[in-house]
């Protein structure tokens, strides 16, 4: 009898399971409430990580350490974290009413709070997507502090290395360092680093703030210590979650009080009852479609098309032309809550019968513009606005017509800034699916712009993107052409609402349009490589140009 030969597996199975073990890992220390990140407790997130090497972190696996993904980490973790030892996930218990300031990271909308010298809270407000995506770039930032360790121990005694002392001497003893010092402490630096000095000196201000100019050197510094305090003490770095967080996670706290204020405005304003069309985007691109030609003078727009009139209201320092366009919308129907509940989830709402040149044949809806959300947490606030408004005893359905999804996302086929029409979402790591009819087409769009129709995957996390399941989800006959974190969970609340609860009509239109922020099977491509800037205009406008076409249509 012939044996069967033992089973290789790919690539992409070993990462398929390595990303199943991080999920189970991290809810199991979530309930059992604290773990040690490089301790035991730790190991399996560690080696999961390892194993799957996501494209955001680079090169994680090698000796050298990861540049470019340390940027993308710092850049959504606290100002000060890698000082700290204790690291406390929270829940929103009351802090902002404390003498601490909240410090709010440069690319995440979250409140942290700096204790003391050794401990930061992080404000958990959004759902289990957001534990996932901070546990697991906390797990990146203490193996590469584990890599520096390695480099600058000499032995078990505590002896360093010269070139760590000299970093020390610059971090801890110089108030101000000028260009000779700087460009010492970076020589000394990119030696144990395993970097050339042009690689530090070129990334050294992309990691600079309005706090510190001199914050690359420290982070390197202060993980490097505390890997070394780790070693040669045992004291280990903890990760605790707080016990009203655990009791509170998964009960829709914040997106129940989110949802019920809109409804609350919606019924002070007589809205309650009018034809409304929510859409899920940014807190601009709606907003300007509908009034920055109006708002804005001839001066303003002179020798600029209109893709350009929106190029220059996205950039930064053009506030007093924002100004002009949220002045005239807020004259012309437009009301703006800016988010009370913890989701961190603005909303505007626009009156289409308060817009003059919209056609009389139309019937005047109410828009609603929701700001992104994480991850879950679009179940959790789509669900809980779908629901009918009660109020004194009566019940209020919401008259909804149409839900629009507008967001940015990974493309598998194609570059940044291309358009992606999905036809259905695929829960990443199951094969739960959600096919539905999207109103948007490919045919909707100029011939001139790289449009793509296909499944989506909704992805648990985007930082552990990876290569090999990317790649045979492309390849598949899943037909995936790219990921995102979002539209499942939207999907499974608008179907949940429209075809078990009733709460809004089984024929409501749904729309669902990305546009590519990053190609992850494209090494430089990542989304550790930079930002769209500009690239993110056309596309973004495009859609919602397309979308409001549609509600606006006689």
């Amino acid at each position: 009898m012939e044996r069967l030969q033992p089973h290789k597996r790919t690539r992409a199975q070993e990462s398929s399971g390595a990303i199943e073990r991080l999920y189970i890992t991290m809810r199991h220390l979530f309930n059992r409430g604290f773990y040690k990140p490089m301790g035991i407790s730790g190991e399996s997130l560690r080696e999961s990580l390892l194993i799957l090497r996501p494209e955001i972190y680079g090169s994680i696996a090698e000796e050298k350490i990861e540049l470019q993904g340390l940027l993308y980490v710092i850049d959504r973790l606290p100002y000060g974290i890698e000082e700290c030892t204790f690291i406390n996930l929270t829940s929103d218990e009351g802090y902002k009413k404390s003498h601490f300031k909240p410090i709010i990271p440069l690319k995440r909308r979250r409140n942290c709070y700096r204790i003391d010298e050794e401990q930061m809270n992080i404000e958990i407000t959004r759902g289990r997507s957001e534990i996932y995506d901070i546990l697991t770039h906390l797990t990146f930032l203490y193996i590469e502090s584990h890599k520096i360790m390695k480099q600058v121990l000499i032995n078990d005694e505590g002896e360093l290395i010269r070139d760590w002392e000299k970093l020390e001497e610059a971090v801890l003893h110089k108030k101000n360092l000028t260009q000779k010092d700087k460009e010492i402490a970076l020589t000394h630096t990119a030696n144990f680093l395993g970097r050339t000095f042009e690689e530090v000196s070129d990334i050294y201000p992309q990691f600079s703030c309005k706090e510190d100019e001199h914050r690359f050197l420290k982070i390197i510094y202060y993980l490097g210590k505390g890997a070394i305090k780790e070693v040669l003490t045992q004291e280990k770095r903890l990760i605790t979650f707080s016990p009203v967080l655990r009791e509170r996670l998964g009960h829709h706290i914040h997106g129940e009080r989110w949802a019920i204020r809109i409804k609350k405005e919606l019924h002070k304003r007589g809205w309650l009852e009018r034809p409304l069309h929510i859409i899920s985007a940014n807190m601009h691109s709606v907003m300007n479609t509908l009034y920055a030609e109006k708002a804005l003078s001839s001066a303003d727009k002179k020798g600029k098309s209109t893709l350009q009139i929106y190029e220059a209201l996205s950039q930064s320092q053009n506030g007093k032309l924002r100004d002009k366009v949220v002045k005239k919308a807020q004259q012309e129907g437009m009301v703006y809550l800016a988010d009370e509940s913890g989701t961190n989830i603005d909303i505007q709402l626009f009156d289409i019968e308060a817009l003059p040149l919209v056609p009389e044949e139309v019937e005047k809806p109410i828009i609603l513009v929701m700001d992104y959300a994480f991850g879950e947490q679009a179940y959790e606030t789509m669900d809980e606005l779908l629901k009918p408004f009660k109020e004194n005893g009566n019940t209020h359905y919401l008259n909804v017509k149409s839900i629009s999804i507008m967001g940015k996302a990974g493309i598998l086929e194609g570059g940044k800034g291309d358009i992606m029409i999905p036809s259905s979402h695929i829960f990443e790591g199951t094969a739960d699916n959600y096919p539905f009819k999207n109103k948007l087409k490919r045919s909707h769009f100029p011939e001139g712009v790289n449009t793509y129709k296909g499944a989506m995957i909704s992805v648990l996390g985007t930082s552990l993107q990876n290569k090999d399941i990317l790649k045979f989800f492309h390849d598949s006959t899943w037909n995936v052409i790219g990921l995102e974190m979002e539209g499942a969970h939207y999907q499974k609340a608008i179907q949940s609402a429209s075809k078990i609860r009733g709460s809004i009509s089984a024929s409501v239109e749904v729309r669902y349009a990305y546009y590519a922020s990053d190609n992850p099977l494209e090494t430089g491509s990542t989304l550790a490589s930079g930002g769209l800037g500009t690239t993110g205009v056309r596309p973004t406008y495009l859609i919602t140009e397309k979308i409001l076409e549609q509600i606006l249509k006689p």
